[in-house]
């Protein structure tokens, strides 16, 4: 610091500001703590600061101001990248700019520019900087389309194989099968090689961009390989290892390649264990097991042992995206996730299925009120609750369902663990159900003797029943949402096509019989109203 007094265990500092960076100083005051950092104004960067309830003292007899956090703006980087690219008229200029920028800015700025300013990026940037662009659009057709034949092939074959295949994927047949045509022999061979997996398998999803090294290497011969491959492979925090069959013996940590001493044999920093799926898997059966590992890639091997390729991060995280967004569906009661650019008509085959059962189930429902319609008859007030322990039953048994599946997903359960989770959803069923049906006790009580004109007897009889309607149905609900998709888990069948609309479905069911059958026995059977 440019000045600093001290003052008892207190700090008193000044603000000083030189050519390129600013200094921030404070006092603190005990027992508060700072942690003091730099701000760094040239080139736009700046280091955090902590700042944990400190005073800033005043340079100039201005009074001391308390501050509990700084907060810094966030840069717009999109919107600077857009600007760069317009007002920069030199080629070379702009292409040392850009280069400071991550590719995701740049693919989310050249949303937002016109066709003649996008083809002009093109030119600038390269076929190999406009391929790592590319790979970020969600959507890449478009762009793809203004680009020549042999220059859109060229940007995809610098591609890795399995972003060159989303590429791809967006285009029609005709245009995909043109441009694989034009691609150079290894991209060729590498896409052909991804698209000859079913899209269930896991080797649809692997990337061929990974390192891999002879287990009879040296570290010192392996640091050698390393930098040698680092030069097409950019996935090198884990380095595959090989044996003398070249089939997959392991993995290492680039830091523990790092660290070691150069004579050391390579065999003693080696994985052997590190975990590994093969090519034909099915992707729903292993992307837990693949989630749960943590590792930033995975290897993805042949059936005779040897390297196919790799799952990055990035590809598992996708994974388990896909997992979820299916399991979204289930629940809502698809066969399958749906995009919003498919046909209506695969949108309608999607919904269709369980609408036909949940048809039936509703005729199931409606047949059961049918019994009771000698009750509506003679008290046709009933009729006005109906839905209220309806929705009330549904509502609890979704939330039991979405519990259970999560903890299904993410636990083994023993028999004793499954059922404590059965007996708690139960027992939330029971509390939840008994504090609504007090409410629905006094407050439907009040609305049927002053809008039905009903004896305050029967009024609270009424409301009474409603009450305890809904203490038995969220208690049932509670039980059914839990035990049905435990049941679907036990006979291993995922548990989410126990699907929202079918639980709500069953208990629909169990409410009406509820429901109806407490006001048939109480109301009028009992108490005669």
């Amino acid at each position: 610091m440019d000045s600093c007094d001290s003052v008892g265990r207190s700090k008193i500092c000044d603000v000083r500001r030189c050519k390129k960076r600013m200094w921030l100083s404070v006092r603190v005051w005990p027992p508060y703590s700072i942690l003091l950092c730099t701000f760094y104004t040239s080139h736009q960067r700046i280091l955090a600061i902590t700042v944990k309830r400190c005073i800033f003292m005043p340079i100039s007899g201005e009074k001391e101001v308390t501050m509990r956090k700084v907060l810094i703006p966030k840069k717009d980087y999109v919107k600077e990248l857009i600007k760069i690219i317009r007002v920069t008229k030199d080629e070379q200029k702009l292409r040392n700019l850009l280069s400071d920028y991550h590719e995701k800015d740049i693919a989310e700025a050249i949303t937002f520019l016109t066709e003649t300013e996008r083809k002009h990026l093109y030119h600038v940037l390269g076929s190999e900087r406009i391929a790592e662009i590319f790979s970020y659009f969600d959507d890449a057709e478009m762009y793809l389309e203004e680009l020549s034949l042999e220059q859109a092939a060229k940007v995809i074959s610098y591609m890795d194989a399995d972003d060159a295949l989303d590429v791809l994927d967006d285009l029609s047949e005709s245009k995909k099968n043109e441009i694989v045509s034009h691609l150079d022999a290894d991209a060729q061979k590498d896409v052909q090689k991804l698209l000859s997996y079913e899209e269930d398998e896991i080797g649809s999803c692997m990337t061929n961009n990974f390192v891999c090294i002879s287990e009879e290497l040296s570290v010192r011969e392996a640091m050698s390989e390393l930098v040698r491959q680092a030069g097409e492979h950019d996935n090198i925090s884990t380095i595959y290892v090989t044996d003398t069959e070249e089939k997959f013996a392991g993995a290492i940590d680039l830091k523990d390649l790092i660290i070691a001493r150069e004579n050391t044999p390579l065999q003693e920093i080696v994985s052997s264990s590190y975990p590994y799926v093969y090519e034909h898997e099915n992707i729903s059966e292993c992307v837990e097991k693949i989630a749960d590992y943590e590792e930033d890639s995975i290897p993805v091997l042949t059936q005779d042992g040897k390297i196919a390729g790799i799952l990055t991060a990035t590809d598992i995280v996708e994974l388990v995206d896909d997992a979820m967004g299916d399991d979204y569906a289930k629940l809502a009661g698809l066969t399958s996730e749906e995009d919003l650019k498919e046909p209506t008509i695969v949108s309608m085959k999607k919904r269709l299925p369980w609408l036909i059962i949940l048809l039936f189930l509703g005729m199931a429902v409606s047949s059961v009120v049918g019994i009771f319609e000698s009750v509506v008859a003679v008290l046709p007030i009933v009729i006005c609750f109906q839905s209220l322990v309806l929705d009330m039953a549904g509502n609890v048994g979704t939330q039991s369902l979405a519990v259970t599946i999560r903890v299904l997903v993410d636990e083994d359960l023993d028999t004793r663990k499954k059922l404590a989770l059965l007996g708690k959803e139960m027992k939330i069923g029971f509390l939840n159900g008994a504090s609504l049906g007090v409410m629905a006790l006094v407050f439907l009580g009040i609305y049927i003797h002053l809008f039905k004109k009903y004896a305050w007897m029967s009024a609270f009889l009424i409301s009474g029943c409603v009450g305890i309607s809904l203490v038995v149905a969220m208690v049932i609900s509670g039980f059914v949402g839990t035990i049905i998709p435990m049941f679907f888990h036990k006979i291993h069948i995922d548990p989410a096509v126990a699907s929202g609309p079918l639980i709500t479905t069953v208990n629909d069911l169990v409410a009406v019989i509820t429901y109806y059958g407490l006001a048939m026995v109480f109301l009028i059977d009992i108490f005669h109203i």
